[in-house]
């Protein structure tokens, strides 16, 4: 997403240079949330970014960047030029350019350090004079090699607040001006391996913290990647034009050999082809395309050649929404890293106030200043919330990027908590359970010949969305010689069926209860077409032309490979399954039988979906929904968890939770379980960021903590955190 202010929809993503720390982030996402017209705003520390809401054309980028200032920090440049996304890919570059300056300064400091540790340590090494040449060792490492801990810490203390790097910057300027002062006036206490080893640690803690979050945010910076760079356009003449795949617009004709990427998303016009789209929905089987299909942009055509002409383009692409939905989802925030937040915000103060106590506790006590000081210093160093900032992002990042890897997006944090508290699970039947692939069985005519009512009923069926008026629709077509008529005064009866006007002829098609609401009566040899079409699990739909009934038309689906051990898998996770369907009773428990399901509820229009969540949370069910029509949106917006299969419509993806881009319901349980495992990660990290400092500031407080020990520990906490989520990258589908 750009950095840039978008007037239309009130939207920001900024990426913020100097945080160091989860106060840091603290205090911008306030700053930033105090802005007039600002309706929300998140940080997020591990990823540098801001995301913020505002009321459309009350705030501008540069106010934003203004209040950033404010509060100690700063908007890092912005270079677009690769359209839509050109932030990210300047965001990742910045984190390279970072981790290449880190790694620097963590080498010569390195080298600095060691000769400073031996000659203080070893005291056959002592020579006269040593402590001078001790002393113009550490000065470049403390000065020079940790100069972003006290330049951060300095803005900091310019605007009134202090952060992680104010500990550490206080704790190693306070070591090495002991000992230069020691030096001059030849005391005996020096603490200048102290001051050196502290900061190398440090900038090792920060140089694999870098090189971890880049790895944590590998998944979303591939998915980036993962577009065509050219396309060939395709002239009214036939000729051929190779130009950047960003310069496509909708419209295009573009040409697609075998072995290329598909530049765009678009729709197949000549050729036919296997089509590899495992980058996007984790599938290994290639998909097979003709004239007609949709193709998706960074999929990959693996035989035949194809025309193409271009849907979407740039940051409409699927491609392009899925990285905006991790995007989003990782500069989210879990409803248990708030608490964190919180904590993190006042931590720094208390720890300077409890590290002043140590001194002068030590001191009252009569140990001496040496001692004191050592344990003050180590309280400074022991007791960074850095792991408590990462604790969240990092194992966001990582889940969220699995989750794209494998065709599952998870629209947010909060989204993770509610997959721990499912217990219940709503499916709908066709397209979800189903391939919604539907084919007509047979139909039953009374009155007009068969060819003239499929002409009729194919016609005004064709205007509809809807999986089985568009099988029905396919299948007049085929049988019709030339184009179907076009509708009129075409009127869609929610979970009814249709009506409209062709050739003057007024039709009625839907479910039985829609005629029968027109006051329309069913000849004998229909009723009995109905009955025997349901009795075979079938859907059996009527049309009348002028009111009179006139056909009934039966049609088939398939349940979808693999679903009955979904469901089972969905059991196992402690999840009660229910088919929802306003299928007739009969087709869905035949559905219900085959996949293991057997609470049933059938014949529910989109108010009856609603409904039946709502019923179910009422009695105290935790509902997970998976759908994938307009008529499921409304149910998938009340659930606690919505699920939308993929394939499905962008109403009903637009109200879900959680996304199956590849519509298999295999991935539903992989989805829940990523988000749990993803959910137990996050509390693992906070129970160990937390642990860590409860347990570490006493001990250094008493003194049983050596200052270089603390910022060893320190930067291994951080550390630890991140390689904690990134065992996420692991996850497997559990099939």
């Amino acid at each position: 997403m750009e950095a840039t202010v978008t007037e239309e929809t009130g939207h920001v993503d900024l990426p913020i240079e100097g945080m160091s720390c989860a106060s840091c982030a603290m205090k911008v996402e306030r700053t930033l949330g105090a802005v007039e017209g600002v309706t929300a705003a998140t940080v997020n520390f591990a990823t540098g970014r801001a995301a913020v809401d505002f009321v459309p054309g009350a705030a501008t980028r540069e106010e934003l960047a203004d209040a950033v200032a404010r509060a100690g920090y700063a908007v890092a440049p912005t270079h677009d030029h690769h359209g839509e996304h050109g932030d990210e890919h300047a965001g990742h570059d910045h984190m390279n350019h970072a981790q290449d300056g880190l790694g620097l300064r963590l080498a010569v400091s390195g080298a600095l350090t060691v000769p400073v540790v031996l000659i203080s340590m070893v005291m056959a090494l002592h020579f006269a004079g040593w402590e001078w040449v001790v002393m113009a060792l550490t000065l470049p490492v403390v000065l020079w090699g940790g100069w972003s801990f006290h330049a951060t810490a300095a803005r900091a203390a310019r605007h009134g607040h202090a952060n992680m790097d104010t500990l550490v910057s206080v704790g190693t300027l306070a070591a090495l001006a002991w000992s230069v002062v020691a030096v001059l006036t030849g005391g005996p206490d020096l603490y200048f391996e102290t001051a050196a080893v502290v900061t190398t640690f440090i900038l090792a803690g920060r140089f694999l913290e870098e090189r971890a979050k880049g790895r944590a945010g590998a998944a979303l910076k591939a998915l980036l990647e993962l577009g065509a760079r050219e396309a060939t356009v395709l002239g009214p003449d036939g000729s051929e034009r190779l130009v950047p795949a960003e310069e496509l617009e909708v419209g295009d004709r573009f040409l697609v050999r075998p072995g290329e990427k598909i530049a765009t998303d678009g729709t197949v016009e000549e050729g036919r082809a296997s089509v590899d789209e495992s980058m996007l929905t984790g599938e290994s089987l290639p998909v097979s395309v003709q004239p007609g299909a949709t193709v998706t942009g960074a999929t990959v055509n693996l035989s035949g050649r194809l025309v193409v002409r271009a849907t979407r383009v740039g940051a409409d692409t699927e491609v392009a929404q899925i990285a905006r939905l991790v995007e989003e989802a990782q500069t989210g925030k879990a409803p248990v890293q708030r608490l964190a937040d919180r904590i993190s915000s006042v931590f720094v103060p208390v720890v300077i106030v409890i590290a002043i106590l140590t001194l002068a506790g030590w001191l009252i006590a009569g140990a001496g200043a040496a001692a004191a000081f050592t344990a003050a210093v180590a309280v400074l160093i022991i007791a960074c919330p850095c792991a408590l900032g990462l604790a969240t992002p990092t194992a966001l990042m990582v889940g969220t990027g699995r989750g794209a890897q494998l065709g599952m997006i998870i629209r947010g944090p909060e989204v993770l908590e509610s997959t721990r508290r499912a217990d219940t699970i709503v499916l709908d039947k066709t397209g979800t359970v189903t391939t919604g692939q539907l084919e007509p069985a047979g139909i039953t005519v009374s009155g007009p010949d068969e060819a003239q009512a499929w002409r009729l009923i194919g016609a005004v069926e064709a205007a509809s969305e809807h999986p089985i008026a568009r099988a029905i629709a396919a299948r007049a077509a085929e049988l019709h010689d030339g184009p179907l008529p076009a509708a009129g005064d075409f009127t869609n009866h929610e979970g009814l069926g249709v009506t409209g006007t062709v050739d003057g002829h007024r039709l009625v098609v839907g479910r039985p209860a829609l005629l029968a609401q027109k006051g329309i009566a069913m000849a004998p040899e229909l009723e009995a077409a109905l009955e025997a079409g349901q009795a075979l699990g079938q859907t059996s739909i009527a049309a009348a032309v002028d009111g009179e009934a006139v056909a009934v038309i039966s049609v088939t689906d398939t349940v979808k490979p693999g679903a009955a051990e979904a469901i089972g898998r969905l059991r196992r996770m402690g999840l009660a399954p229910v088919l929802l369907t306003g299928d007739n009773e009969r087709a869905a428990r035949t559905v219900a039988a085959e996949v293991g399901i057997d609470d049933v509820v059938a014949g529910v229009l989109p108010a009856g979906k609603v409904a039946e969540v709502t019923r179910l949370q009422a009695q105290g069910a935790v509902v997970a929904m998976a759908g994938d029509g307009v008529n499921d949106a409304p149910a998938l917006a009340l659930a606690d968890l919505g699920i939308s299969m993929g394939t499905g419509t962008d109403v009903a993806i637009e109200a879900s939770d959680l996304t199956i881009v590849s519509g298999d319901l295999g991935r539903v349980p992989d989805a829940i379980s990523l988000s749990r495992s993803t959910l137990r990660t996050i509390k693992q990290n906070l129970a160990w960021a937390f642990g860590y400092n409860v347990a570490a500031i006493p001990l250094a407080a008493a003194g049983l903590l050596d200052p270089m020990i603390a910022g060893a520990a320190m930067a291994l906490s951080s550390v630890s955190v991140v390689l904690n989520a990134l065992r996420l990258r692991r996850f497997q589908p559990g099939r």
